[in-house]
């Protein structure tokens, strides 16, 4: 163990010029480049296709419901500068959807061509193991996991050609839970698929990035407040027998305290997503949370397991 502090050392002298050089470094010039955004209905998704129109990209926004209201907003915003912003249809569980969407892209394609995709889009909930369905396992794994999988197949090769960025949008759930396992379930599964997308990536110039936003619920809306009388209609008679409504009563106000908490300041996620589509040298990872978030990410990566389910236990039992 001894022998690697002479290289930790080394590193920790290299951090300081690394940072003056990134911070040096020229950024990207967003004209004539194309993005393509997915979830861009609210949430991170929605702020980050303004951004980046207003930054001189032109934009694809992938939305589920190309008639609601953030599309609309999307579609006001465009008409100042018609041909920059798009909005189309994008069910990221829907291979067609996908399929066409590469087509626009393509029948759009400015002078500098594809240089980025956003895996944006998700959805949540709240629920112990059992008290979910198999069906709502199979919703969640196609949208939050195979669906960012199934757009990324879709445009590598157009991202291979332009030497492009990959960004997806993870959590810092993915190393912890507390109420939402089946989130936390998809987002470590899209972090193991990016550390080797990453890697195969190198050889082509193309660089990805995740994104792993703390307590953001009060900017997104990806959850809404949870009930305890309707999860407790939903459940299983086995289920029932198993718990009771004042159990489920305290969980879901537990729940609902920890979103109330939520960060309103979405633009702070968002930026670093415009980081990673436009820096020189993107970090492969982007944890945007407050301190003590980062601090339970630390624990549970460095302690034992013991350590940080008694961490966890000792919470929850508040």
């Amino acid at each position: 163990m001894w022998e690697a502090v002479p290289l930790l050392l080394l590193l920790l002298l290299l951090l300081p010029l690394a940072w003056r050089w990134r911070r040096g470094a020229v950024r990207l010039e967003p004209a004539g480049r194309a993005v393509l955004i997915t979830g861009c209905d609210s949430g991170f998704g929605h702020l980050l296709a303004l951004r980046l129109h207003r930054l001189g990209f032109t934009v694809f926004a992938g939305c589920l419901c190309p008639g609601g209201d953030g599309a609309r907003r999307l579609q006001r915003e465009a008409a100042a500068e018609p041909g920059r912003l798009r909005v189309l249809r994008l069910d990221v569980t829907r291979a067609r959807d996908v399929r066409e969407a590469k087509e626009m892209v393509l029948s759009h394609l400015p002078e500098r061509g594809f240089w980025g995709l956003v895996n944006n889009a998700g959805i949540s909930t709240f629920g112990e193991t059992g008290w979910l369905s198999m069906e709502t396992y199979e919703k969640f794994a196609d949208v939050n996991l195979l669906g960012s999988i199934r757009t990324t197949l879709e445009f590598l090769p157009l991202l291979r050609k332009y030497k492009g960025r990959i960004v997806f949008m993870s959590s810092i759930i993915a190393y912890f839970t507390l109420g939402n396992g089946i989130y936390s379930m998809t987002k470590a599964a899209i972090e193991k698929f990016c550390d080797a997308l990453r890697l195969e990536m190198k050889k082509f110039g193309v660089q990805v990035c995740i994104i792993q936003p703390g307590n953001y619920a009060r900017s997104t809306g990806i959850q809404p407040p949870v009930s305890a009388k309707e999860i407790w209609s939903e459940l299983n008679e086995e289920e029932k027998a198993a718990y009771n409504k004042e159990y489920v009563q305290e969980w879901a106000n537990f729940f609902n305290s920890i979103l109330s908490e939520g960060s309103t300041r979405g633009h702070e996620v968002v930026d670093a997503m415009v980081d990673a589509l436009t820096s020189p040298v993107p970090k492969a990872r982007y944890m945007v949370a407050k301190l003590k978030e980062k601090a339970l990410v630390f624990v549970c990566a460095l302690f034992p397991t013991v350590v940080m389910d008694s961490v966890l236990s000792y919470a929850l039992s508040k």
